[in-house]
């Protein structure tokens, strides 16, 4: 599955904090739907996500019936993006392939 949709970076200060695009409400029920077939255990889903030029393997974590994408350093460096900045995001679920 391939999803491409647009979200707000947003800094989560959790136990880990890192930045996350999160994933709209119809896009995240249409991953539910498929979940049980792309996920490798506690609801957390491997993808190939794209933002602009840059590509990177990550997973997708569970949040309040919604997803998360995280948005490593890297990336955000490579592409100029700060907390707020409005990105659009692709997803290929289950990973590269």
């Amino acid at each position: 599955m391939e999803l491409t949709f647009s979200g707000e970076i947003i800094h989560w200060r959790g136990p880990s904090p890192y930045h996350y695009v999160p994933v709209p409400e119809a896009e995240s029920a249409a991953i539910k739907a498929v979940s049980s077939q792309v996920s490798y255990g506690w609801g957390v889903i491997p993808v190939l996500a794209r933002i602009d030029d840059t590509e990177w393997e990550t997973s997708l974590f569970p949040k309040d019936g919604r997803y998360l994408v995280p948005v490593k350093d890297l990336v955000r460096k490579a592409e100029y993006l700060d907390v707020g900045d409005t990105v659009t995001v692709r997803l290929i679920l289950g990973g590269p392939r």
